[in-house]
């Protein structure tokens, strides 16, 4: 049964139940916006109505697939080891040009590129998964292949 679990840092389970609270929030206030938007009259020339119909559907879209996150989550504590999971934060430098870059490898879910927040599903991710400092790894990526070296691990 484990295996039909996603694993989420303890941070990533929060923020994503804080999403859902702030969705929660925000609900009866788009509710009362579509209520006034169907009282305006005559509905299949409302594009208020049509408008405050979308964004109700799209928030609670949103709430549905962020509930079924959580669901379908199971928070993970990293070791305190070098080891490269779920959790850790890692240097690496790329073995072509000598650049070096952080990220930190957190769960599906919680992917956020613009904070350097990588999966263990994208293709650096699963190169890096279970290796430690000092080893180099291979990324196969689509349409290219290179080499990185890691340089620390921390949790």
């Amino acid at each position: 049964m484990e295996e039909h679990f996603n694993k989420i840092t303890k941070a990533g389970y929060e923020h994503i139940k804080s999403e859902i609270r702030d969705l929660e929030e925000a609900r009866p206030n788009k509710i009362k916006i579509l209520a006034a938007a169907r009282a305006l009259g005559d509905l299949s020339e409302n594009a208020e109505y049509s408008a405050a119909k979308r964004d109700l559907r799209h928030l609670e879209s949103r709430m549905r697939f962020l509930k079924k996150q959580l669901q379908y989550a199971k928070i993970y504590t990293p070791t305190d080891n070098d080891t490269v999971e779920i959790g850790k934060t890692v240097t690496l430098e790329f073995m072509d040009d000598h650049s070096t870059d952080t990220y930190e490898i957190v769960g599906t879910p919680e992917v956020d590129i613009e904070h350097n927040k990588i999966s263990i599903a994208s293709p650096i991710g699963a190169a890096l998964l279970n290796h430690h400092s000092g080893d180099e790894v291979q990324v196969s990526a689509p349409g290219l292949t290179y080499q990185i070296k890691i340089v620390k691990v921390t949790k």
